[in-house]
């Protein structure tokens, strides 16, 4: 791969881990950014991208835990679900069209900023903590929805918990801990299906937790709902980019 495309990609996984960092959803560009933008086979784009994010969910992990942010029995009953799906998942992933993913992951694009913009609009932060089988329930659908579209686990865990009334930094340290079970069985499953370029996805990698590192400082200094307009306009705007390149793709075939 030629240094400025490369070097573009990094530019794109370092946006993506500020935005990991301080709202959790974010790793979602980057599936986008090696199909459209590095002209990688979808089915490779996302292998690449859950290799990456496991080096992202241990760097966010580690922060938002040296802060106390992270309820580990709430994060173990979510990371029992993801488990075993996010293998199954990364199976299924091989098996799917192309076109099918690309669909899959706009509309998880798209969902992720509507939910985001609706966040703080309804009721208070829930004073307890859900019960393991409904976490567990989450997590195991985060686990197969991150490994079949590549987003690495909280573009779909984030606005489960948020719709589950947790406190929003909860939220996005829940966001971390899932991209470390979630891109770990997920890469299990892809290798043995033959999708994963490791170079390419540990070079992102690197740039990625550079933002990781960015973005945690500022979810815990900056007034997270500012934050979480930025990403939601992001994602909005994305989803829509997608889904209309996908709608003329379809049309012109």
């Amino acid at each position: 791969m030629e240094i400025p495309l490369l070097a573009a990609l990094g530019a794109i996984g370092l946006i993506a881990g500020v935005l990991i960092g301080c709202v959790g959803i974010g790793g979602v560009l980057l599936v986008p950014a090696l199909v459209y933008l590095g002209g990688i086979e979808v089915h490779a784009a996302i292998a690449t991208c859950l290799w990456v994010f496991l080096f992202s969910g241990v760097a966010g992990t580690v922060l938002f835990a040296r802060r106390g942010s992270i309820d580990w029995r709430m994060a173990a009953s979510i990371c029992a679900g993801a488990v075993p799906t996010a293998f199954v998942g990364a199976l299924v992933m091989a098996a799917t069209p192309g076109r099918a993913l690309e669909l899959i992951i706009a509309a998880l694009v798209l969902f992720g900023g509507v939910n985001a913009l609706r966040r703080g609009r309804g009721s208070q932060p829930r004073g307890d903590r859900p019960g393991a089988l409904p976490l567990a329930a989450v997590g195991a659908l985060t686990g197969f929805g991150s490994a079949l579209s590549g987003t690495g686990g909280p573009l779909i865990l984030v606005p489960a918990l948020v719709w589950m009334r947790l406190p929003a930094l909860a939220v996005v340290a829940m966001g971390q801990v899932i991209q470390i079970p979630v891109a770990a069985f997920a890469t299990v499953g892809n290798l043995a299906g033959g999708h994963l370029d490791l170079a390419l996805g540990t070079a992102i990698a690197a740039a990625l937790v550079v933002g990781v590192v960015a973005g945690a400082r500022l979810a815990h200094a900056v007034a997270m709902r500012t934050l979480e307009r930025i990403v939601s306009v992001v994602l909005v705007v994305t989803g829509a980019f997608l889904l209309a390149r996908l709608a003329v793709t379809l049309t012109t075939a």
